[in-house]
C-alpha cells in the first residue's frame, strides 16, 4: 500500500481523497510520471517523495547518501510553458535564485547546497538542491487552526515579528530583497519553534509575470495566471505595478502576512481595492501598539512606511524611530559583513568582561549600511569625540576607530559616567600614547574590527593573567605594567593575523558554523573532505598559536582566527595551490609528485582508486612533515597527522582517497609522495585430471582519473 501525501508533507493512507490533518485535496499523481520514489539522481540524491508541483517544475524531499542520508529538496527547473524564450528566461532566474541563496548564511534560511544538472529519459535537467525544513507552513498551521474555529494571536505574530525581522534586517543588509513574503513562504520549523523564510529570489513571480507576457501577446493561448492571482494583495502595489523592490515591500508583506494570520481571510477580503484602504480592524481589535504598526507597514505610500527592519523591531519595542529616506531600489551597493553583537568595549589596553561566543551575522541584527548612520547615539559620540573639552557625559561607548579629531581611536573610557569628562591618555606617558597609537594604526592598516580585536587580546591576556580575569584595567599608575603586557600581547598578535589575506582578517568576528557548512560543500566539489581541509587550516592555525593544540577553543573569540586561517585555505584549494588530482600515466600503476612546503603549508592530493586495489605510498620527507590518508567516504583513516612513511593497503571502496602533507618545520621543506595501486591478481583456475592449456596471465589494469564509482567525500564533523 502507498501513502499519500499533501503539499504540505502529511501522510494519508492509501486511496485518501483529502487530507487527514490540514483538509486540502490530495492529488495523487501517476505511478509511470515523472520521477518515482527509490530513484537516485546524480548518483547521490535519493528520492523520498514529491513534495509540491508549481509552474517551474515539481519539488522533492531526498536523501543524501553522501551526507549521512541528510534530509534535502530538490526543486526542478521545468517550465510548463516551452518555448525558447521562457526556457531561457526560466533558467537564467533560476540561476538567479541559486546565487541568491548561496550569498545568504543564517540559521533561518535554507542553506543552498548546489545547482545539479543531469541527464534524465535522454534530456538535460537541472535542479536546485537546498536543505529541507521540517516542519509547516503557516498556511498550513492555519487552516489547521481555521478548521477548529481557530486563528492566530497577538502574542503569536508579535512573537513572529520579533523573530522574522532580524532576518529580513540581515538579507536587506546584504543587498536581497525577497520579493514574496506570504504564509506560504514561511515554515515553522519543529526542531526550535522559529520561523523560516523559503523561496528566495521572487523567481515564481517573476516568472509568471514572463509567461504572462505571452498570454497577453497571443503567442502562448493556453495557461492559467491562478498562481500569480495568488500574489495580489501581498505585494504592495508599485510592486504589482512596477516590479521595483525596496526594503519596505518585504515589510508591506509581512504585515498582510500577519493580518491574515490573525483573521483567517485572505487579503482582498481585508482591503477596499478602489482607496486602497486597509478594513482589518472591522474583523480584529489589536493593541493601540501594534495596530499603529501595522497600519504604518502598510501605507498606501511608499514613503510613509517604515523603511527598514530595524525601525520595525524599534517601534515594537517603543523606541522612537525617526523614518530615513527610502534607499535606491533593487540594486543594492557592495557592503561588508555583518558585525556581530558585542556589548560596548573600552579602551584597547583596557581588559573588559570576557565576550561571548561571537554571535553569527544570522543572528545578529545589523543596521544596514545603506541606510542613515546618523542616530541620535551616534550623533551624541561624535559629538563628544570632537569636543571633549566640553562638559558632556563621556559613556564609552567606542567609535570603531573612526574619530576625526586625530586622537588614539581605539582608546575610551571605562563605561562609568562622570561629571567631569577625562581622557585617558592624559594620564599615559608620551611612550605608552606612541605605543597605542601604533597598535591603533596597525590595526586598521590590516583591517581588522576593532570590537573582535579588543576581545580577541583580551581573551589572550587573562589566558595568560587567570588572577585578574574579567577585571577591568585602568588608567592609574598601578596598572602601567599590566597595559604594557596587555599591548605586547596585542603586537604579537597582530603580527601573526598579518599572515593571512586581508578578507580573511576582516570577517574575523562574523564567522558562524554555517560558514563551515558553505565550505564543506565548496571542498566536497573537489571530492575533498572538510577533514583534509581542517588538516591544512589546523597546521598553519597551531604554527602561530600552538597553545592551542588539542583544547577547545572554536566557540572563543581566537577561534575565529582559526575560521580565518582555514578560509584562506579552501581559496588556495579552490585555485589549485593546495590541491592536486594525481593521476597514473598510461601502461603505470603509480605515480610520483613532489614539491616544497612553507612553514605551516600543506597540500592535498587525491587519486582516483578502486575497491579491493593494493595501495601503496611512501612518503620521502624530514619527520616534520605530517601524512593523512583518508577513504572516499571518511568513513577508513589509514593515517593522521602521522610520521609515517610508507602505508600498504587493500583499498575497501572505490573512489578518490585524499593524501594530506603538512609541514611543521620552521623553515621551508622539500617532499616526495609516491601512490601505486595494483589490482588484485585474477583468481586461479581449478586443475583439472587433464589440463590441455595453461591459462595466461590477465593484464593488469590501470587505474584512470575517473574510476567506476566516485562518491564525493562525506565531511567530518568540525572540530
Amino acid at each position: 500500500m502507498t501513502n499519500l501525501y499533501c503539499s504540505q508533507g502529511h501522510q494519508n493512507p492509501s486511496g485518501s481523497k483529502f487530507c487527514l490533518q490540514c483538509g486540502e485535496k490530495i492529488i495523487e499523481t501517476p505511478v509511470n510520471s515523472g520521477i518515482q520514489a527509490g530513484q537516485t539522481l546524480g548518483d547521490r540524491y535519493v528520492i523520498v517523495r514529491q513534495l509540491g508541483q508549481g509552474g517551474f517544475g515539481k519539488t522533492y524531499l531526498a536523501e543524501d547518501i553522501n551526507r549521512f542520508r541528510e534530509a534535502c529538496v530538490l526543486k526542478e527547473f521545468s517550465p510548463q510553458v516551452q518555448t525558447p524564450y521562457i526556457v531561457q528566461k526560466a533558467e537564467e532566474l533560476f540561476q538567479r535564485e541559486a546565487s541568491v541563496l548561496y550569498q545568504l548564511q543564517h540559521p533561518q534560511i535554507p542553506r543552498f547546497r548546489e545547482l545539479l544538472r543531469i541527464n534524465l529519459q535522454g534530456k538535460e535537467s537541472l535542479f536546485l538542491v537546498q536543505d529541507h525544513v521540517a516542519g509547516e507552513t503557516y498556511n498550513s498551521l492555519l487552516n489547521s487552526r481555521k478548521q477548529k474555529g481557530l486563528k492566530f494571536t497577538e502574542i503569536e505574530v508579535r512573537q513572529l515579528l520579533e523573530q522574522l525581522l532580524p532576518v529580513l534586517e540581515y538579507i536587506h543588509h546584504v543587498g536581497v530583497i525577497h520579493r514574496d513574503i506570504s504564509p506560504d513562504n514561511l515554515i515553522l520549523r519543529i526542531v526550535d519553534q522559529l520561523p523560516v523564510l523559503i523561496d528566495f529570489g521572487g523567481v515564481k513571480q517573476v516568472a509568471q509575470t514572463v509567461a504572462s507576457q505571452y498570454y497577453q501577446s497571443g503567442v502562448i493561448t493556453s495557461g492559467s495566471s491562478g498562481t500569480l492571482l495568488g500574489k495580489i494583495g501581498f505585494a504592495p502595489p508599485e510592486q504589482m505595478q512596477t516590479g521595483l523592490v525596496y526594503p519596505h515591500s518585504d515589510l508591506y508583506a509581512l504585515a498582510v502576512t500577519v493580518l491574515v494570520l490573525l483573521t483567517g481571510k485572505l487579503p482582498q477580503d481585508l482591503i477596499d481595492t478602489q482607496n486602497l484602504q486597509w478594513l482589518w480592524r472591522r474583523e480584529i481589535s489589536l493593541s493601540p501598539l501594534l495596530g499603529d504598526i501595522l497600519d504604518k507597514m502598510l501605507s498606501p505610500r511608499p514613503s510613509d512606511r517604515y523603511q527598514s527592519a530595524r525601525q520595525v523591531l524599534d517601534a515594537l519595542n517603543g523606541k522612537a524611530v525617526n523614518n530615513s529616506p527610502p534607499v535606491a531600489p533593487t540594486v543594492y551597493p557592495a557592503t561588508q559583513p555583518p558585525k556581530p553583537t558585542t556589548s560596548p568595549t573600552t579602551a584597547g589596553t583596557i581588559a573588559v568582561s570576557p565576550p561571548k561566543t561571537p554571535a553569527p551575522p544570522a543572528v545578529a541584527t545589523p543596521t544596514p549600511q545603506n541606510t542613515s548612520i546618523w542616530t541620535t547615539t551616534n550623533v551624541f559620540i561624535v559629538t563628544v569625540a570632537l569636543f571633549s573639552s566640553i562638559g558632556l557625559l563621556w559613556w564609552g561607548i567606542s567609535n570603531r576607530g573612526n574619530n576625526q579629531d586625530g586622537s588614539n581611536p581605539d582608546i575610551t573610557l571605562s563605561p562609568t559616567p562622570t561629571e567631569t569628562p577625562t581622557t585617558p591618555e592624559n594620564n599615559f606617558s608620551p611612550e605608552e600614547r606612541e605605543r597605542k597609537q601604533r597598535l591603533s594604526d596597525r590595526r586598521q592598516q590590516l583591517g581588522i574590527d576593532n570590537n573582535f580585536y579588543i576581545s580577541l587580546i583580551n581573551q589572550l591576556f587573562w589566558e595568560k593573567n587567570p588572577n585578574i580575569q574579567g577585571r577591568d584595567l585602568n588608567d592609574t599608575p598601578e596598572d602601567e605594567d599590566l597595559r604594557e603586557e596587555w599591548d605586547q600581547i596585542a603586537a604579537q598578535t597582530l603580527d601573526k593575523l598579518s599572515l593571512l589575506s586581508s578578507r580573511a582578517r576582516r570577517q574575523m568576528g562574523t564567522y558562524t558554523p554555517a560558514e563551515r557548512d558553505r565550505w564543506k560543500v565548496e571542498v566536497n566539489r573537489r571530492n575533498v573532505s572538510s577533514r583534509a581541509l581542517y588538516d591544512l587550516g589546523d597546521a598553519t592555525f597551531f604554527r602561530v598559536f600552538p597553545e592551542y593544540q588539542g583544547k577547545n577553543f572554536i566557540e572563543q573569540p581566537v577561534g575565529q582566527v582559526w575560521h580565518a586561517f582555514v578560509n584562506d585555505k579552501l581559496n588556495a584549494i579552490l585555485s589549485n595551490s593546495a590541491f592536486a588530482r594525481i593521476v597514473f600515466d598510461p601502461g603505470t600503476t603509480g605515480k610520483t609528485v613532489s614539491g616544497n612546503l612553507q612553514p605551516g603549508g600543506g597540500k592535498v592530493f587525491i587519486a582516483g582508486l578502486a575497491k579491493d586495489q593494493t595501495m601503496e605510498v611512501k612518503l620521502d620527507a624530514s619527520s616534520q612533515v605530517l601524512l593523512s590518508i583518508y577513504s572516499p567516504s571518511g568513513k577508513v583513516t589509514f593515517l593522521e597527522d602521522s610520521t609515517v612513511r610508507t602505508v600498504s593497503k587493500t583499498l575497501p571502496e572505490t573512489g578518490f582517497y585524499e593524501f594530506v602533507v603538512v609541514s611543521t618545520a620552521s623553515k621551508s621543506t622539500d617532499y616526495q609522495l609516491t601512490v601505486t595501486a595494483e589490482n588484485p591478481p585474477e583468481p586461479e583456475p581449478t586443475p583439472t585430471e587433464t589440463p590441455t592449456e595453461t591459462p595466461t596471465e590477465t593484464p593488469t589494469e590501470t587505474p584512470t582519473e575517473e574510476p567506476t564509482e566516485t562518491p564525493e567525500p562525506t565531511p567530518t564533523e568540525t572540530p
